[in-house]
């Protein structure tokens, strides 16, 4: 398999996804701006998400990618199927539970997160009627898990597209046929948020059909201890519980910051919100996409016990995070009010909330290149089944967050709670990389300090010509004339794009040369 290509193939079907994404951002804000009501939407969306990372996308595919890739490896397929099974039915069973526990638990829940929320009822509602979305795409991540390790890398990256077409056609139809009968228009988003999640788990299936590893669920009492008995589903469970540990740092991080953001005042949710999914573009483009290619074939590695190859996946890996992700740095660092202002830009979203979420954003950007290493070095211990190491780094990490927002957050407001982020982010990623090279788990390639030097130049170039386009054209008076400004940001995209590229073929670096067989 070309990994460079799979790779490829994942970040373009999750461009897909974050256009829509940002389709979905760009309706929201104009139809509800920056308000009581959108920081209420995005808390109550914020719970069954941060649910959803914990279990579902963090320590349940943290712990089930490894054991199952590593079970097809060394038993075959017909005891793949039986793990599938087994664990498909504890993973329901627990989903039900939880889905009762959080729609009864939900002002609770709501009151953890935001405690300030001006809007608090809304929220509780709201959250009433998504949390079940968590249930869906933990079955989504058991699908994706199977997928990927069948090699099968497009189902998993297109599926997001149908949660943002959900949400936007209901922001669309739903919200004014709600405000027509004296309904606050805003929970259509939670009523598409749920649609989004059917679908994604609908589209799973006859790509699962297609080898022959539909899970099938048991649904009496006997089926389910049969199942806890398994001794992969107790494997993976003993696994979970550190990477549990782990994965709740993050969101523990997550929650403390917005429990922050909403004391200081209306609007901050939703500011750091919007630009946090400007964040998510290059975050999933990137990282998401390396890291859903690496952990099978790191996991395969290590049960050949190819520690070689082990080591240059990860350094292929690295040396693609510099390359693509310094320049999205830059940018967001150089260019973000044109940015912001083209996509948010519209109705409801006023100038005031185009300088607050920038604030944001330039934050954000910061740590960029932390946030998309550690989608990289974190595969590197999670293939080896070592979950506790990068739980004791993330625990430190989370105190030192906590730290800087007593330093930044009396000074910048909700622009120092993104700024703690990005720092941390970078702390953690070096603290990562420190510790594989300490273990000689990865052993970097010759060429880094060159490497490193042209890549530096290349995005230094890329950086001065986005300076220009900055100051040059007032991206936020140009409101009236829409076209005009997404052509104007369209073209200067590609024209540093092409400048960039440019300059690095022109001393020696091809993307083609990180085309490699996985």
């Amino acid at each position: 398999m070309n990994l460079l290509r799979a790779a490829s193939t994942v970040s373009l079907l999750t461009l897909a996804s974050r256009i829509t994404g940002l389709g979905r951002e760009l309706i929201v804000a104009a139809s509800f701006g920056a308000s009581a009501y959108t920081d209420a939407f995005n808390v109550a969306f914020r719970i069954p998400n941060l649910l959803r990372r914990l279990f579902a996308e963090g320590a349940f595919s943290q712990a089930f990618v490894p054991i199952l890739a590593a079970t097809r490896a060394t038993e075959g397929d017909d005891a793949t199927r039986r793990l599938v099974d087994a664990v498909a039915t504890v993973l329901a069973w627990a989903l039900a539970l939880t889905c009762v526990v959080g729609i009864v638990a939900s002002p609770l829940l709501v009151w953890l997160m935001a405690s300030g929320l001006d809007r608090f009822d809304a929220a509780v509602v709201m959250t009433r009627v998504m949390f079940p979305y968590i249930g869906f795409m933990s079955l989504v991540a058991l699908a994706a898990g199977v997928l990927q390790t069948w090699k099968r890398f497009a189902v998993p990256a297109v599926t997001p597209v149908l949660l943002n077409l959900a949400v936007i056609v209901a922001a669309w139809l739903l919200a004014p046929w709600l405000g027509q009968r004296g309904i606050e228009p805003i929970y259509a988003l939670a009523v598409g948020v749920m649609l989004g999640g059917v679908l994604q788990l609908a589209v799973q299936w006859p790509a699962l059909r297609a080898i022959d590893m539909r899970p099938r669920i048991g649904a009496s009492w006997r089926s389910f201890r049969a199942a806890l008995d398994h001794p992969g589903v107790g494997r993976i469970l003993k696994q979970m519980g550190p990477a549990l540990i782990g994965v709740s740092v993050a969101q523990l991080s997550l929650l403390i910051n917005t429990q922050i953001a909403s004391h200081v005042g209306v609007g901050a949710v939703s500011w750091l919100t919007y630009a946090d999914r400007l964040m998510e573009f290059p975050t999933a483009l990137l990282g998401v996409a390396l890291g859903v290619v690496l952990l099978p074939q790191l996991s395969a590695a290590q049960a050949s016990g190819d520690r070689a190859a082990y080591s240059n996946h990860l350094d292929w890996g690295l040396r693609l995070v510099l390359l693509l992700a310094l320049p999205c740095a830059v940018a967001l660092l150089v260019f973000p009010t044109a940015m912001v202002s083209v996509l948010y830009h519209y109705g409801q979203f006023n100038d005031r909330d185009v300088q607050q979420t920038v604030r944001a954003l330039m934050g954000y950007g910061v740590g960029l290149i932390g946030l998309i290493g550690v989608k990289v070095l974190a595969p590197g211990f999670y293939a080896r089944q070592d979950i506790r190491t990068p739980v004791k780094i993330a625990v430190v990490v989370l105190i030192l967050t906590q730290l800087m927002n007593l330093l930044f957050v009396p000074q910048l407001g909700h622009a120092g709670l993104a700024l703690s982020i990005g720092l941390g982010a970078l702390i953690n990623a070096g603290w990562l990389l420190f510790g594989l090279q300490r273990q000689g788990t990865y052993v970097p390639q010759a060429g880094w300090l060159g490497f490193g030097l042209r890549v530096l130049c290349a995005s230094a170039l890329l950086g001065a010509a986005l300076g220009v386009a900055a100051v040059g054209i007032d991206w936020v008076g140009l409101g009236s004339q829409r076209l005009l400004r997404i052509a104007l940001l369209a073209g200067c995209l590609l024209g540093v794009a092409l400048l960039y590229f440019g300059t690095l073929r022109l001393m020696g670096i091809r993307l083609r040369d990180f085309a490699r067989r996985g």
